[in-house]
């Protein structure tokens, strides 16, 4: 049965553009301090640092840095720095994911290791890595290195996970779900709750907001795996399937494993042991007819709704309404 939990979503702030233009002057500044301190004397720096920053994300985690800071009133200037810290960390886990999924697309573009190849996408990523915790100790808040320090080493404990998940069609619901919180999710709960800890808040108003980001992401990435199934390759920037070809059983196909015929679980078990497309029409048949899409499509919107109820106890505001926005989003996009 389809689930439909209706968001709080305020008229005043439709879709993400309208996201975007309340913190357009901060993000302005923060695109000109990732540019600045991307700068290094080693050209190739250069080159595949501003390829990669410049290849048409949507600046969701520094975005949630922004938009939680403000929501909680905070006046000072420290999320510009902590906004472009959180997408330099971001983007060295994309290089480093590109060459552990030997990646040649992604947002459309070729990737900086299909570019310049797997050691220098790994050695960028390295550089991205330290100079964000440069960035971070001119900072000077040691409760903000130890939110970042146990996110990346959380971070890198789903990269693992995945690793070990990839191939091996027995993996469960639950266990792809803890790679989604490691991986993906760890990053935008670390963005809101640092909004939280340069404002001041209490105890229980910093962990709501990182109960806010941890949901949400969450909620981004299942969709996600939904887009991988539906979505075009213009919108999506990648193929369909990719995720199948390189072996990863998302949720989509967990649940077409567990609800197709044994014929059709066997023909999904086979293409993820293989990391193979050869029966990819099969697969996507199966996914559509076993209703799939529609469960985990449902289990975003729950996150979703849950993200949304976590920061129900913010004061009403603006920002607070675009976090609640950012939550219907997370939900109704279509790349």
């Amino acid at each position: 049965m389809t689930v439909n939990l209706p968001l709080e979503k305020p008229r005043e702030i439709n879709g993400i553009d309208a996201i975007r233009a309340l913190t357009s002057d901060d993000m302005g500044a923060v695109n000109q301090l990732i540019h600045s301190r991307l700068s290094s004397e080693v050209a190739l720096i250069n080159q595949m640092g501003h390829y990669i920053v410049n290849s048409g994300g949507k600046r969701l985690r520094p975005l949630l840095v922004l938009l939680s800071a403000r929501a909680l009133n905070y006046g000072g200037t420290a999320q510009i720095d902590l906004a472009a810290i959180i997408e330099f960390i971001h983007t060295a886990t994309l290089l480093h994911d590109d060459v552990v999924d030997a990646s040649e697309m992604r947002r459309g573009k070729e990737t900086a290791n299909a570019v310049w190849g797997n050691e220098a996408s790994v050695l960028v990523g390295d550089f991205l890595y330290s100079r964000a915790f440069q960035m971070m100790v001119s900072v000077g808040d040691m409760r903000i290195m130890e939110i970042m320090s146990k996110a990346t080493n959380i971070i890198a404990e789903g990269e693992v996970l995945q690793l070990l998940n990839c191939g091996d069609a027995s993996t469960t619901e639950e266990r792809y779900l803890e790679v989604i919180h490691f991986k993906t999710a760890k990053l935008f709960e670390a963005a809101c709750q640092l909004g939280a800890v340069i404002s001041g808040s209490d105890t229980h108003t910093e962990k709501a907001m990182a109960n806010y980001g941890m949901y949400l992401g969450t909620a981004f990435q299942l969709i996600d795996d939904v887009l991988d199934y539906s979505a075009t390759a213009d919108e999506m920037g990648k193929n369909i399937g990719d995720d199948l070809a390189e072996g990863k059983p998302t949720l989509p196909l967990i649940y077409a494993m567990r609800h197709g015929s044994p014929a059709e679980a066997a023909v999904i078990r086979n293409a993820i042991e293989n990391s193979g497309l050869d029966n990819i029409d099969a697969v996507v048949e199966t996914i559509h007819s076993t209703g799939a899409l529609i469960y985990t499509a449902d289990a975003a919107r729950i996150e979703a709704e849950k993200a949304a109820e976590a920061i129900s106890g913010l004061p009403a505001s603006l920002y607070r309404d675009a976090m609640l926005a950012l939550a219907e989003f997370s939900v109704t996009r279509s790349h």
